[in-house]
């Protein structure tokens, strides 16, 4: 029962993730919060009366429960106290607390796990840089992350399913709104071979902030980010930020300096990330860390 309530809480408008937290702290069987009145909502968890309202009104909805219900029959749900929940991510700040999966979700459980991201306007030379760099890692069985963002995201999940590996994609929007639109098929191929991944519901269309806000997922996942290409001020630096900050592993490609494509990667490197001159840099890392990994 704790399960559906926090999948059910979690749809309502009016609530944040801090704030169901809040909720969970203060009864973990989420049941009392049910039995409050908005206004006792407003006041024992400090939220503006017009929040605690539409929250209030929300978990009342019986559209929006008949909706969760139909969704559940489509996509499958994993919630931070069901097993298959992956240990790591709950280390990290925010952990999401409901995700929505197609595919196969004991990819979660697997290891390693390693997250591929970079520009979404790659080089010409990119793909042959995947080829190199990534492949050997496809071919070994490691589950490779990414975001099925144009560019490197997609370039990372093209190369593990058309060479039989297994990838995981963390998407910004709700399963009936892919984006970029032209990865349909691409959304396909993951959903029949690997894993796809969202703390959006269906019907939620992409938004700006959900980008970064995935980000978080994409790294925390992994033992290690890998950048292939990025520019000076590329949005790939956010998921380096908060890979760093969730205590990752973050490898950076260098390239010629005569490229835009690469001066993102020689910047990370100057900060300290892990120079990759060959796959082995970041295999010898993995032998090394693998003992203490929990997944």
């Amino acid at each position: 029962m704790v399960r559906k309530r926090l999948i059910h809480i979690s749809r309502c408008r009016g609530v944040t993730r801090r704030t169901i937290r809040r909720f969970a702290h203060h009864d973990r069987t989420l049941e009392t919060i049910y039995r409050l009145t908005a206004s006792e909502i407003s006041q024992f968890f400090s939220l503006p009366l017009k929040k605690a309202s539409l929250f209030h009104t929300d978990l009342r909805n019986t559209a929006l429960k008949s909706q969760i219900q139909h969704d559940l029959k489509s996509v499958k749900v994993i919630t931070v106290v069901d097993d298959i929940y992956p240990f790591v991510l709950k280390t990290i700040k925010d952990a999401p607390l409901v995700l929505y999966a197609i595919g196969d979700i004991h990819l979660l459980a697997q290891n390693p796990i390693l997250s591929v991201i970079g520009t979404r306007r790659p080089s010409r030379e990119a793909m042959l840089k995947m080829k190199k760099y990534v492949l050997p890692f496809v071919q070994q069985n490691w589950v490779i992350v990414s975001g099925m963002a144009a560019g490197i995201d997609s370039y990372a999940h093209q190369l593990a399913v058309q060479n039989n590996g297994k990838t995981i994609a963390v998407m910004g929007s709700g399963f009936n709104h892919i984006y970029p639109k032209h990865h349909t098929n691409l959304f396909k191929q993951i959903a029949a071979t690997g894993l796809l991944l969202s703390e959006y519901p269906p019907d939620v269309p992409p938004e700006r902030f959900h980008f970064p806000e995935r980000n978080r997922i994409i790294s925390g996942l992994s033992f290690g980010t890998f950048v292939i290409e990025a520019t000076e001020k590329s949005g790939t630096l956010i998921t380096v930020d908060q890979a760093l900050d969730q205590g990752r592993e973050v490898y950076a490609l260098p390239g010629s300096p005569l490229t835009p494509h690469t001066a993102g990667c020689h910047k990370m490197i100057q900060d300290g990330a892990k120079l990759v001159q060959r796959p082995d840099d970041i295999l010898e890392d993995w032998v090394r860390i693998e003992p203490n990994w929990v997944i």
